[in-house]
C-alpha cells in the first residue's frame, strides 16, 4: 500500500489502532465513492428546481467524466470494491464481538456471584457444625469433671456390696411370693400334694404312706408328647385329646361286679367306644384266683352292642411263678370273646390288713410283672400294666417295663405324668347311661379296635 494512502496498514489492523478513525475513514470513502459511481441526484427528483440545469449540463459533464475520469474511473472502482467488502468484514467481526460481549459477561458475573454465595453458605453450616461440636464437647467435659471417680479396689468393693443386697432383696421378695402363692391355694381347698407338684416342676411328688417323696424326672425312660392344654373337657364333662383340630382319643370305661348289672345298650348310645372289663382277682390274703362275678354277662352285653373290649386282672403274685399262673387263669377265660383292646395286669397297693405281697420288693414285683406281659404277648394279645404314681414310681422299675403299654391312673388335670402311656384314667366317678352309680371314666389315644 502507498504511501499516504487513506486504509490503514497491516500493521495498524494488528495493533487494533484507531477504530473511530477507522468508522470515519469507512464514512468518508463510502461518500467518495458514491460521488464517483452514482448519478447525479438532482436526475430522481422530477419536481427539483434544478433539473433543468442537471439535464443541460448533463452533456458536457459526461465529456468531462469521459475526458478527464476515464483513468480514475477504473482505480476508484477498484478502490471502492476492496473498500466496501473490508467495511462489511470488519462491521460483522465488530458485530460478533459486540454480541458475543454482551452475553459472555454477563453470564460469567452470574457464575461467578452463585459461587461466592455457595462459598458463604457453606461456611455458615460449617460454622455452624463447628459450633455444635464445641458445645457438645463443652457439655462433655463438665460432666466429666462433675463424675466422682473410684480405684479398682472401690469398685470391686462396691459392686460385691450391691449383689449381695440385690441377692438379699431377690430372695426376700421370692420367699414372700411363694410363700403368698402357698397360703392362697391352700385357702382355696388345694391339697399340699397339687401345691408342692407346681413348685417343683424338674420332680415328681407322689404322697404315700404319710410322706412325700421325690422323683428327679429323667431323660432315660420314654417320654410321651401330648400337649397339656390338648386334654379338654367337653361340655358333658368328658376328657377328650384334641389334634389337628378334631377330636383324637376313644371314651371309654371300666367295669366289675362293683356296677352291678348294666344296661349296655344304653352305654353304647352315651357314645362309649370301649370298656375294660375286669376278668378276676387273687385274694389278698388266702392268694386265691377268683373269677368276677359279672365278667361273662359284661363281656356278652359290650360285644353285643358294638362296644370294643380289653379285660383286666387284679394280681397279688408274689413272684413269676403266680404271675405266669394269673396270665393262664386269663387266657382260659378269654374263650372265645373277641379281644381287641389290651389285656391289663392291674398292679395296686391294697388297703386290706396284712396283705400278702406287703413285703414285696420293687425287683420281685417287677419280675412278676415281666412274668405275665410276657405270657400274654405270647398268647397273641396286647400286654398292659395299670397304676398310679405309686405304681410305677415306688412299686415298679419302670426301665425294665419299657416295652409294654401302659395304663395310667391320676384323678387331677392337668396331666401328671411326663412318661410314655396310652390310657388315662382320670375319674373314678364318672356317669354314663346304664350304669348306676359312680364309674371309672378313660381317654384312651389309640384306637386298639381299628389296629
Amino acid at each position: 500500500m502507498k504511501k499516504g494512502n487513506v486504509f490503514p496498514s497491516d500493521a495498524d489492523e494488528e495493533l487494533g489502532m484507531g477504530t473511530e478513525m477507522e468508522t470515519e475513514i469507512e464514512s468518508k470513502m463510502e461518500l467518495k465513492i458514491h460521488d464517483l459511481n452514482e448519478e447525479y441526484p438532482y436526475e430522481k427528483s422530477p419536481g427539483s428546481p434544478l433539473r433543468g440545469r442537471a439535464e443541460a449540463g448533463g452533456a458536457s459533464g459526461k465529456n468531462r467524466r469521459t475526458q478527464y475520469g476515464g483513468a480514475r474511473d477504473g482505480k476508484a472502482e477498484e478502490r471502492g470494491a476492496y473498500a466496501r467488502r473490508r467495511g462489511k468484514r470488519q462491521r460483522r467481526e465488530k458485530k460478533r464481538k459486540r454480541h458475543s460481549g454482551g452475553v459472555v459477561f454477563p453470564v460469567f458475573l452470574c457464575l461467578l456471584a452463585l459461587t461466592a454465595v455457595t462459598g458463604c453458605v457453606v461456611l455458615v453450616l460449617e460454622n455452624r457444625k463447628l459450633h455444635n461440636e464445641v458445645q457438645v464437647a463443652m457439655a462433655y467435659v463438665e460432666e466429666v469433671n462433675a463424675v466422682t471417680t473410684y480405684t479398682e479396689e472401690e469398685v470391686h468393693a462396691m459392686t460385691a456390696e450391691a449383689a449381695a443386697k440385690a441377692a438379699e432383696q431377690s430372695s426376700s421378695e421370692k420367699e414372700k411370693e411363694i410363700l403368698g402363692e402357698i397360703r392362697t391355694r391352700m385357702e382355696n381347698g388345694e391339697g399340699t400334694a397339687p401345691v408342692l407338684r407346681s413348685l417343683y416342676k424338674d420332680e415328681l411328688v407322689v404322697a404315700a404312706d404319710g410322706r412325700y417323696y421325690f422323683f428327679p424326672i429323667v431323660d432315660t425312660l420314654k417320654h410321651h408328647s401330648y400337649q397339656a392344654e390338648q386334654f379338654q373337657m367337653n361340655e358333658e364333662g368328658i376328657l377328650e385329646y384334641w389334634a389337628d383340630g378334631q377330636v383324637a382319643s376313644k371314651k371309654g370305661i371300666d367295669v366289675s361286679r362293683y356296677q352291678e348289672e348294666i344296661n349296655w345298650r344304653k352305654v353304647a348310645g352315651d357314645g362309649v367306644d370301649y370298656a375294660f372289663i375286669r376278668l378276676g382277682i387273687r385274694g389278698a390274703t388266702e392268694g386265691k384266683l377268683v373269677l368276677d362275678t359279672t365278667y361273662e354277662d359284661n363281656m356278652d352285653g359290650a360285644l353285643d352292642n358294638g362296644i370294643d373290649v380289653g379285660v383286666y386282672f387284679f394280681t397279688q403274685a408274689l413272684n413269676k411263678e403266680e404271675a405266669v399262673e394269673e396270665a393262664e387263669f386269663v387266657l382260659e377265660h378269654l374263650g372265645g370273646y373277641d379281644v381287641t383292646y389290651p389285656i391289663v395286669l392291674d398292679v395296686e397297693e391294697v388297703t386290706t390288713k396284712n396283705p400278702r405281697t406287703e413285703n414285696l420288693t420293687k425287683q420281685e414285683r417287677t419280675e412278676a410283672c415281666i412274668a405275665f406281659c410276657e405270657r400274654i404277648k405270647e398268647a397273641g394279645y396286647t400286654p398292659m400294666i395299670y397304676g398310679n404314681l405309686k405304681t410305677f414310681l415306688l412299686m415298679l422299675d419302670m426301665e425294665q417295663l419299657e416295652e409294654y403299654e401302659k395304663w395310667f391312673a391320676f384323678y387331677q388335670t392337668p396331666l401328671y405324668f411326663p412318661y410314655e402311656f396310652s390310657v388315662w384314667q382320670y375319674t373314678s366317678t364318672g356317669s354314663v347311661n346304664g350304669i348306676k352309680g359312680d364309674v371309672d371314666m378313660n381317654v384312651s389315644m389309640k384306637d386298639w379296635g381299628n389296629e
